[in-house]
């Protein structure tokens, strides 16, 4: 069987907003059954409630930002919502006192080891599965992105940037997600930025918390954080962490291959707001007795 899952305790951490830069206290709490992933703005008064939901997603300048019927926001939800994803944890709120969710170092592995010290644990309910039956594609100018049938689920992305760093490393990487496969291979890629857009970010208030210690720096020629990538193909893995955690703002897994060219937020959420649009080209699938090989929600555990 595949149940459902969420944390056994809460736990709390702080960190830096990307965008604006202030301190943000976060604190993750397990959750019912069936409840989803819900963000919460504990600063606000009432408290603003955030489902995760593709069709909340308002904003995708640089990061994945909710927007609720009040027009409050929160944003950058993308790297949390991968490890979530990632360690296939189906309930959770989160619960920030700011209007983004912290960088942290950039990726998804502090949010993974986050999750693991507060343990993991199996719920009563079957996980219930998104299971793509006909292909649903979205194209903007040469970008395209497209969901396709697949008995698991894989990502097969690629970038094109002109920069010289960039241009020499892989560019294109296919892979099956899994537990294991994106804790190694995805979950420390960095966000990136380039000098150039400074200026411009930061007069839009954007990136204001942005640095070394959070993101990749390029300036017209190489890569400026001393201690350099984390992968070789650094830049393209992170987009497809992005990509894992755009994909899970429906709160349930797809069983499905993503296959993407020049993707981003934007046409991440697209392509899942055109999948829900179109209920003959997906189904819910659970499994009760017998869990398929190709499912891999093995959660890792970490020494």
């Amino acid at each position: 069987m595949i149940k459902q899952r969420t944390i056994k305790s809460q736990i709390t951490t702080t960190g830096i907003g990307l965008h604006k830069g202030e301190k943000v206290t976060l604190t993750l709490r397990p959750a019912a059954e069936n409840t989803g992933i819900v963000f919460r703005r504990v600063d606000l008064s009432p408290i603003a409630e955030f489902p995760s939901s593709p069709e909340l997603v308002g904003d995708t300048q640089m990061c994945t930002c909710l927007i609720n019927a009040d027009g409050q926001r929160l944003s950058t939800t993308e790297h949390l919502m991968a490890a979530l994803a990632s360690l296939a944890i189906d309930n959770l709120i989160v619960e920030v006192d700011a209007a983004e969710i912290p960088i942290m170092d950039g990726s998804s592995l502090p949010f993974i080891y986050l999750l693991q010290q507060a343990e993991i644990i199996e719920q009563d309910a079957l996980r219930r599965y998104i299971k793509i039956t006909k292909p649903v594609r979205v194209e903007i100018d040469d970008k395209w992105a497209e969901l396709r049938p697949y008995d698991g689920f894989k990502i097969d992305f690629e970038i094109e940037f002109n920069h010289p760093i960039i241009s020499q490393s892989k560019q294109r990487v296919s892979l099956d997600i899994t537990a294991e496969s994106f804790l190694k291979q995805i979950s420390r890629a960095r966000t990136f930025g380039f000098m150039r857009d400074i200026e411009y970010l930061r007069n839009n208030n954007l990136a204001l918390g942005g640095n070394m210690d959070n993101a990749i720096v390029l300036d017209e020629f190489r890569v400026l954080n001393p201690d350099g990538l984390r992968y070789e193909d650094e830049f393209v893995k992170h987009k497809i962490l992005d990509a894992v955690g755009d994909l899970y703002m429906g709160s349930k897994p797809l069983l499905a291959e993503f296959v993407a060219f020049k993707s981003g937020h934007d046409l991440n959420n697209k392509v899942l707001v055109e999948l829900m649009k179109n209920q003959d080209c997906w189904e819910y699938v659970t499994f009760g007795d017998k869990k398929p090989e190709a499912i891999g929600d093995i959660v890792p555990q970490f020494a």
